[in-house]
């Protein structure tokens, strides 16, 4: 416990600092790395939007020399279009990416003493004994991850150990993030499109909530692994009824079984619930973070109007992909 305590106090005393210029790896073309580049602009900070690709290591070392960022942000990752099932044919890419070019911003902002969040995942543990689906006992930090069904879910738990070991960084498992708009990238949005539906709990990431709280984390410093999901569970049904009662009451869909469901998808799909007491302990005061349904439900609120603000009246006005009937 005293090392523990000392390696926290060391790690806050020396990362600890005003966000004052920012290198964001993902930004100009990510979905989060852009997001976190529009808040940070917002909150006064120098941005600048990493031209080097994260795998060449001397473009990076050049990149990090010549822009001296006090903070850098990594949100540049391979999850495969249209989904993770192509990574499994496109190994060398995902490793390319996931593996050896974030370890690659790890080192060399270790070297230079510069504090690195890295928008990571939570998608390397599927429930288990010890955890049990509906238990309310989730995965810790601590804890060893244990799906490894899809290729894109063992490179990111290859990967945690090893970013683990290096002081400078803080680690955060996103899971199946929410925005509050139609872009391909959100889960609502993946899920609302699917014939079938699996109806699991899981914990879950919205990001209008939580990609602050990441900001405000870095500032104060924080480092090491943390479970980066609104506390609680919410099933795929949860989430498509809220998106009934907001944006679509005429949308219908039909659930299937995870079995049933492997049989359509090339690589396996991680269901959990995360733990979420050290974020919460750790979290900045000011920060506000929801519980997940309460969080999904005001995310559906904000995207009735941002919908109703861009396309005119819903559900009519939705685009016609989103609409079944």
């Amino acid at each position: 416990l005293a090392n523990t305590m000392t390696d926290r106090y060391r790690s806050n005393i020396k990362m600890s600092a005003p966000i004052t210029k920012a290198l964001i790896y993902g930004g100009k073309t990510g979905w989060i790395g852009g997001k976190v580049a529009v808040m940070l602009k917002e909150q006064g900070a120098e941005v600048v939007l990493a031209e080097a690709r994260c795998e060449n290591r001397a473009d990076v070392a050049k990149e990090l020399d010549e822009v001296k960022p006090s903070h850098v942000f990594m949100a540049a990752g391979i999850t495969g279009r249209p989904n993770i099932d192509w990574c499994e044919d496109h190994k060398p890419d995902t490793i390319r990416t996931n593996v050896i070019g974030t370890l690659n911003l790890a080192d060399l902002t270790n070297e230079r003493n510069i504090h690195c969040t890295v928008y990571a995942t939570g998608c390397i543990f599927k429930y288990d004994d010890a955890h049990a689906l509906g238990s309310g006992i989730g995965f810790t930090e601590e804890d060893t991850p244990n799906f490894d069904e899809s290729f894109y879910s063992q490179t990111k738990g290859y990967m945690e150990p090893m970013l683990k070991c290096y002081p400078n960084c803080m680690i955060l498992r996103v899971r199946m993030p929410i925005s509050d708009d139609l872009i391909h990238r959100n889960f609502i949005t993946k899920i609302v499109k699917y014939e079938r539906v699996v109806n699991i709990p899981n914990s879950m990431t919205v990001l209008y909530e939580m990609l602050p709280a990441s900001l405000a984390m870095a500032k104060k410093g924080l480092t090491g692994v943390y479970n980066f999901c609104n506390p609680g569970v919410i099933s795929h049904n949860q989430c498509l009824d809220l998106y009934k009662k907001y944006i679509d009451p005429t949308y219908t869909y039909k659930n299937f079984t995870i079995e049933e469901q492997s049989k359509v998808l090339k690589a396996g799909r991680s269901n959990n619930e995360l733990d979420s007491t050290k974020l919460m302990r750790d979290m900045p005061e000011d920060i506000k973070i929801n519980d997940i349904l309460t969080a999904v439900e005001l995310c559906m609120q904000r995207m009735q109007k941002n919908l109703t603000e861009e396309f005119g009246p819903l559900p009519d006005s939705l685009p016609k992909e989103f609409r079944k009937n």
